[in-house]
């Protein structure tokens, strides 16, 4: 796991871990901790303290290609917020 820093929304994602065989990359909020998941509407999975609304992790499908397709990767947490690839480009090293 990657040590990074990338702003989403009002959330800091300091930890990273890409999974290249099946471009998915998960961002954590410190030491990867057990979330419940909740869906947004681009298909991605946010983590949040089990009990609250702290956000520990953010799941996201298929970033590269996204990338590649659109230009930016959109999120909602809560309100959608895009990142294009020269701030999401360095995560997938991770």
């Amino acid at each position: 796991m990657e040590s990074v820093s990338i702003k989403i929304g009002d959330v800091i994602f300091d930890h990273a871990d890409y999974d290249a065989e099946h471009d998915v990359l998960y961002l954590h909020v410190g030491e990867p901790e057990v979330g419940a998941g909740e869906d947004t509407p681009e298909g991605h999975v946010i983590r949040y303290a089990p009990g609250t609304d702290r956000i520990v992790g953010l799941t996201m499908m298929s970033p590269r290609y996204i990338l590649r397709h659109e230009g930016h990767v959109r999120v909602s947490i809560p309100e959608p917020v895009e990142k294009g690839a020269d701030e999401l480009d360095p995560l997938f090293a991770a």
